[in-house]
């Protein structure tokens, strides 16, 4: 039996086939089970903050195992308050501020969504604000509730009918103006709509949600579970608009390759939830917690936001470099980045890629999402180039007429 049987015969079909069986890691490097290598520019959709195997990823886990991984949510542990009080920091709430700690960036959502409910009532529990927004083409996740939210209509159809309450507009200014009123709990927003295909929002368009959304008592909520954790150069996305949300969603990159989430609340927004409202057994356990500080911690002690400002740079530049027919230009911020494409071809130039020993992945039918490890250097960034360009080289000689 191929491990390619193995899936067919014992996996859930809720994914395409799997594109192949990797089974050890190091840095910015991939091996799979013939022992061939690949350099790796996904960094597992930004989950791999360090890499693969990172020694302080790697320390942390075996430490907090050897102490404490987990006592449920009745109890408190020191990684947790920890943590908390690092995400509190890094995000800027102030002392009033809270976090509330889940296992993956839906599961935030899923906080954040209640969150936005419990906003929505008055006093006697009277559903004041019905409403929620957020943007066509927006990914904030798969469960129930966050599938609502998800702009993607062929997501949601074999689901329907859909949480109620949520409506999704054009990702501008002008449609959320004509959106907002006193009637809306919540406006959803990620800062670069990643899933979609790394898109940007348009200039000010975060600063003229929060003015809007405070103008009408609504929450602004900032997803920023794909860009939070420094990989867009700074700490979170909502930072480069010198703004102040109501509340963020974070996980993948903040764990760094253990499943972890939290949804951070600043100002009121933290005195909305109380006993019974929300809860999950694993959410904050010992072991997570201590693995996200260490990682945090080895992001902010070695300089890697400044890194990920400047080697994103570097790699657009190179893809420029190469001067591809294909290739129209780059979105993204930092080191989550999107490279457009002047045809449906990312899933052929993602295939290309792989056949050379470059991971990177196509975030829509037009654009290659590049994302690698935060810690990346030249010798990574060389090697990517040259692989790179031959992938599109190979799709551009099949597709493009001369």
């Amino acid at each position: 039996m191929t491990w390619r049987e193995d899936v067919e015969r014992d996996l859930i079909r809720n994914v395409g086939p799997r594109m192949e069986l990797f089974v050890r890691g190091e840095g910015a490097y991939l091996w799979d089970g013939d022992g061939r290598r690949y350099l790796d520019f996904l960094a597992g959709i930004a989950v791999n903050s360090l890499g693969h195997a990172h020694p302080v990823f790697v320390e942390a886990i075996s430490r907090q195992a050897a102490t404490l991984s987990h006592v449920s949510n009745y109890f408190a542990t020191p990684p947790q308050l920890e943590l908390a009080a690092t995400l509190k920091r890094l995000a800027g709430t102030g002392d009033h501020g809270r976090v509330y700690f889940a296992n993956s960036g839906a599961e935030a959502n899923e906080a954040a969504f209640k969150l936005a409910r419990l906003h929505g009532l008055e006093s006697g529990g009277a559903v004041v604000r019905p409403r929620i927004l957020a943007l066509s083409g927006a990914f904030h996740g798969r469960t129930m509730g966050t599938l609502a939210l998800t702009g993607k209509p062929a997501m949601q159809e074999p689901f329907a009918p859909m949480t109620p309450g949520v409506e999704h507009i054009d990702s501008t200014v002008e449609a959320l103006e004509a959106a907002m009123d006193d009637r809306v709990a919540a406006f959803f927003v990620e800062p670069i709509k990643g899933e979609a295909g790394v898109i940007d929002l348009p200039d000010g368009y975060l600063q003229a949600a929060r003015e809007l959304t405070s103008r009408h008592g609504a929450l602004l909520v900032v997803d920023e579970i794909q860009t939070g954790a420094g990989r867009t150069g700074d700490w979170f996305g909502f930072q480069h608009a010198g703004i102040v949300p109501d509340a963020i969603t974070v996980a993948k990159g903040i764990g760094g390759g253990f499943p972890i989430g939290a949804l951070v609340t600043f100002g009121d927004a933290s005195d909305l939830f109380y006993p019974g409202t929300h809860g999950s057994t694993f959410g904050g356990n010992a072991l997570g917690a201590a693995v996200a500080v260490a990682v945090l911690g080895e992001i902010e002690r070695a300089g890697l936001l400044e890194n990920a400002s400047e080697r994103g740079q570097q790699i657009r530049e190179a893809v420029a470099t190469i001067g591809s027919p294909l290739v129209t230009g780059c979105t993204g911020r930092g080191l989550l980045i999107g490279v457009r494409l002047t045809a449906p071809l990312a899933g052929k130039v993602v295939a290309a890629a792989q056949e050379r020993g470059l991971i990177v992945n196509a975030a829509n039918d037009a654009t290659v999402r590049i994302a690698p490890p935060l810690n990346i250097g030249d010798v990574e960034i060389d090697e990517f180039a040259r692989l790179f360009a031959d992938a599109l080289a190979s799709v551009s000689s099949l597709e493009v007429p001369a």
